[in-house]
């Protein structure tokens, strides 16, 4: 009887300390969220840096009318509905500077309407 008690203590012990394990491993695995406003005829903020192989989540909204952003070479289409906030987990899995731009026409400056993402290594 005590060897049982023994026993089943160790293995409570054991899954209390697991779990907070896997519970801090996600809690400092948590992505960076980056906050991105569009209006007409910009994005703030207008560079983000990123860190290749780190994930993050892009939140995005709009103040006026309905944008994009488009970054072809990193394999982001987003669009940007006015009044809704658009979160997009992103992880940069190459190094560079990579310009965005309004995917959604939005006004006689949208050709202007640009932002980069500069990816370190």
């Amino acid at each position: 009887m005590k060897l049982k008690f023994v026993l089943l203590s160790g293995f409570v012990v054991a899954l209390a300390a697991s779990l907070l394990l896997v519970h801090s491993t996600h809690a400092q695995a948590a992505p960076r969220r980056i906050e991105i406003t569009a209006k007409r005829f910009d994005y703030t903020p207008g560079d983000i840096t990123l860190k290749k192989g780190e994930p993050v989540v892009l939140v995005l909204k709009s103040d006026d009318v309905t944008h994009g952003l488009r970054f072809k070479d990193l394999g982001l289409n987003i669009k940007i509905t006015k009044g809704q906030t658009t979160e997009v987990p992103f992880t940069p899995d190459k190094t560079g500077d990579f310009v965005g731009q309004c995917s959604v026409f939005c006004g006689s400056g949208h050709g202007s309407m640009k932002m980069t993402v500069h990816v370190v290594g």
